[in-house]
C-alpha cells in the first residue's frame, strides 16, 4: 500500500509540470483546413463564352470576408487570367494588375472583359493581407475560348 502512495506521488510530481507547460503553450497558428476549395460555379474548362464574360466564384470550407479581416478560416477572391503565380510571388502579397484581379470587398462574381481567344483562369484565396494561404487554396486553372 505504501509502495503504491509513494509510486502514485512520484508520477504526480513528474507529470503534472509538464501538464502545465503544455496548458501554457499558445496555440498553433490556425491553418487553412485541407478541405477548403475554391472553384467556377458557372463556367468550366473547356467552355466557349463571349466577352464580356460573368464569372461566379465559389468555395467549399472557408468563409468569404473582405480584405484586411483577419480571422481564420477566411479569405477573398482573386482571378489570374492567363498567368500563375511565381514562387517568389507566393512568398508576398497575390500583385493586383491586369493579369491578378482583386475582389478584396467580399465580391463572388465579377464580370471581366477578354479579348478573342484562348484564356487560362484560376481563382487563388487571399487571406485579410492578400497573402496565400497555408496551404494555398486555389482552384484548377482552366480554360476558356472567348469567341
Amino acid at each position: 500500500m505504501m509502495r503504491n502512495i509513494i509510486l502514485a506521488v512520484a508520477f504526480a510530481l513528474f507529470c503534472v509540470p509538464f501538464a502545465a507547460r503544455a496548458a501554457d503553450a499558445p496555440a498553433p497558428a490556425a491553418a487553412t483546413p485541407a478541405v477548403a476549395q475554391a472553384f467556377f460555379v458557372n463556367i468550366k474548362d473547356g467552355d466557349t463564352v463571349t466577352s464580356p464574360v460573368k464569372i461566379k466564384f465559389g468555395i467549399t470550407g472557408m468563409e468569404i470576408v473582405p480584405a484586411g479581416t483577419i480571422k481564420p478560416n477566411t479569405g477573398h477572391y482573386h482571378l489570374l487570367i492567363d498567368t500563375d503565380l511565381t514562387d517568389e510571388q507566393k512568398k508576398l502579397p497575390i500583385p493586383k494588375d491586369d493579369q491578378h484581379l482583386h475582389f478584396g470587398k467580399g465580391q463572388t462574381e465579377a464580370t471581366i472583359d477578354l479579348k478573342p481567344g484562348k484564356h487560362t483562369l484560376q481563382i487563388v484565396m487571399g487571406d485579410g493581407n492578400h497573402m496565400l494561404h497555408n496551404p494555398p487554396v486555389m482552384s484548377d486553372k482552366i480554360t476558356v475560348t472567348v469567341k
